[in-house]
């Protein structure tokens, strides 16, 4: 990452338990090269073991990252920097609206039968991921599941969860495939407004247009 990057990334981080008065001792990498490490293997999809030499020993690397994981790390930090974002576009850190979507994907031949599906409407064999975003189009959370999981059931377990995690979320974008008793499950269960839009209005909430919903003009948080 850049330097400019990194000034904004490292104030985020998560602080080590060693300079928490909490035992360990100090990391032997910097975390800008384990970071940058991890994000060289996701952009290029290879394998921990095929990490370049210019990076940390891969073994260090794969550590950092299951750490992070295990420790929910990595969400800490991406709650972070979402913060941090919506904050520099003059918006709440927390956010009050947001758009659900999904999208069916194909899998590839050694994903298992177990967690693969056929998706009838889209004609797909593999997932679905299930994505909850704010209005800027910030992610606030993911579910994957096989292709054949209808939208609406996913999107009560992933609901579930963004309210629980975003007290402020009052209202969600959804199109036509999110109707019926799930409206009302929100509304009870959740507190939740689910706003089944038109085509034109969803296009535009899936856009990340900050105006889309708000009859005065002013702008959904």
């Amino acid at each position: 990452m850049s330097d400019a990057e990194w000034a904004v990334v490292r104030p985020l981080l998560p602080v080590p338990g060693w300079l928490r008065g909490r035992g360990g001792q100090p990391e032997a990498y910097c975390h800008r090269a384990m970071l940058d490490a991890i994000r060289y293997l996701v952009d290029n999809g290879t394998k921990w073991r095929a990490m370049p030499a210019d990076f940390p020993p891969w073994d260090r690397v794969y550590a950092f990252f299951r750490r992070w994981r295990n420790h929910d790390l990595v969400r800490e930090f991406h709650d972070r920097l979402r913060r941090r974002v919506r904050e520099r576009a003059g918006r709440d850190s927390e956010p009050g609206a947001g758009v659900i979507d999904s999208q069916s994907v194909k899998a590839d031949a050694v994903v298992g039968s177990d967690s693969r599906g056929f998706d009838g409407g889209k004609l797909i064999n593999g997932r679905k991921r299930h994505v909850v975003v704010d209005t800027l189009g910030l992610l606030l959370a993911v579910l994957v599941t096989a292709a054949d999981v209808g939208d609406r059931a996913a999107a009560q377990v992933l609901l579930t969860q963004v309210t629980a995690a975003h007290h402020l979320l009052a209202l969600v974008w959804a199109d036509g495939g999110y109707t019926g008793s799930l409206v009302e499950y929100c509304l009870t269960a959740l507190a939740l407004v689910l706003a089944i839009a038109n085509a034109a209005t969803t296009c535009a909430a899936s856009s990340c247009c900050p105006s889309v919903g708000s009859s005065s003009g002013s702008s959904p948080t």
